[in-house]
């Protein structure tokens, strides 16, 4: 018998709701995977024989989010439970998504409409494992294989490709031979998938502790070709370094310079407005780093979180083993007479009732030269100092 993590245990009321009303209701895909391999995961998915309108006559509290696909959320103790009905997918004539569905009353015709065997698994509310697609084999033997025919699955839905890279970055697993040369011969395909659903799963790609293996089959595969901006020089040379440790903001910056496009590579992913921001912000400092040290200055300005993602990023880079040892940048921003711009005992109405004079483009120059002087210990921060200093004295 498994030993169900609390998420699960919660979930089990609905399952059993659902059987003494009559129908099949098991906990399907991801979550029955990472409960085998004793991952932790945020949210579980529940299939079941019941149709929309059924499920919808057990729980008195439902949202419509995809009724017309066979799911509806389900809100149990105050908690949303996606629900969907068996089904199975008629053609595919997008790359994306089926043209209809067909609800269905067997479990293993609705697993066999999945991506991969580790995914295809079910649990039945008394912990039984169904798994007519040996998944369970997969996961042992670490491998991600297609259910059925590799070809069929990833014409379906040519994301698909995506996600076994994507599979292999998060679990370390290797990738089945046959669905490896079917996504070389299907690769075409991803033409077809927006932009916003290959930034989805490359983004996962990033994040995940294992990326460097991914890195290697898009380059062998010839994925990399459909995302926009890894060209096979910047794949390649990513592929050859020790970047498994790097955070996702780490690796955009990282291949953002590979690039040598500046902030313009990250335009055609349409990442949000923030990240991109704090990027193109970041790769400056990278840029600066590629050529000198640290200086007390140099970290103010960049901030502590921007300089142990540039510190990280220079030590791949240039070939440093393991992570980075970021103590040294620790201690010298700790050692910083201020840490940010409201720290300094100057203002702009400082400036303007000693000069006597409007505000304008000067303020802004003058506060600048006295926050590195200050920075540089050129000068205590202290208002009375910092006036003298910039010579202002003798003014109103």
């Amino acid at each position: 018998m498994i030993m169900l993590p609390a998420l699960f245990q919660r979930a089990l009321p609905v399952l059993k709701k659902l059987e003494d009303a009559g129908y099949q209701a098991y906990f399907v895909g991801g979550s029955v995977r990472d409960l085998l391999l004793n991952r932790k995961t945020n949210d579980i998915d529940i299939a079941t024989s019941a149709l929309p309108q059924q499920v919808k006559g057990v729980f008195p509290k439902t949202i419509d989010v995809g009724i017309e696909h066979g799911t509806v959320v389900a809100i149990y103790n105050q908690i949303p439970y996606e629900i969907t009905t068996f089904r199975s997918e008629d053609d595919y004539k997008d790359h994306r998504r089926p043209d209809s569905v067909t609800f269905i009353t067997s479990l293993k015709e609705d697993l066999q409409r999945r991506d991969f065997t580790i995914n295809a698994m079910a649990m039945d509310s008394s912990g039984e494992i169904h798994d007519p697609f040996l998944g369970r084999e997969d996961l042992n033997a670490m491998v991600i294989r297609t259910v059925g025919n590799a070809d069929e699955r990833f014409k379906e839905d040519a994301l698909r490709m995506m996600r076994a890279v994507r599979f292999m970055a998060q679990l370390n697993f290797n990738i089945n031979i046959d669905t490896f040369n079917s996504i070389m011969n299907n690769r075409n395909t991803l033409q077809y998938i927006a932009v916003e659903r290959l930034s989805a799963e490359f983004e996962k790609v990033l994040g995940a502790p294992y990326k460097r293996s991914s890195f290697k089959v898009m380059e062998e595969t010839g994925l990399h070709e459909f995302l926009p901006q890894i060209k096979g020089e910047v794949v390649r040379a990513a592929a050859d370094m020790l970047f498994d440790h790097l955070t996702n903001e780490q690796m955009w910056l990282l291949l953002n310079h590979l690039s040598q496009n500046g902030p313009d590579f990250l335009e055609p992913w349409r990442l949000p407005s923030k990240k991109v921001k704090y990027i193109s912000r970041t790769l400056s400092f990278l840029s600066d780093r590629m050529e000198k040290e640290w200086t007390p200055y140099s970290i103010y300005l960049a901030g502590m979180p921007a300089a142990i993602d540039v510190e990280r990023v220079y030590q791949v880079l240039n070939s440093s083993v393991g992570k980075a040892d970021d103590s040294y940048l620790r201690d010298m921003h700790d050692s910083l007479p201020i840490k940010k711009r409201d720290e300094l005992d100057l203002s702009g109405n400082d400036l303007m009732k000693w000069t006597g004079k409007a505000g304008g483009a000067w303020i802004k120059d003058l506060i600048e030269k006295t926050e590195r002087a200050v920075i540089q210990r050129e000068v205590p921060n202290e208002k009375s100092t910092i006036r003298e200093w910039l010579g202002l004295c003798n003014h109103q």
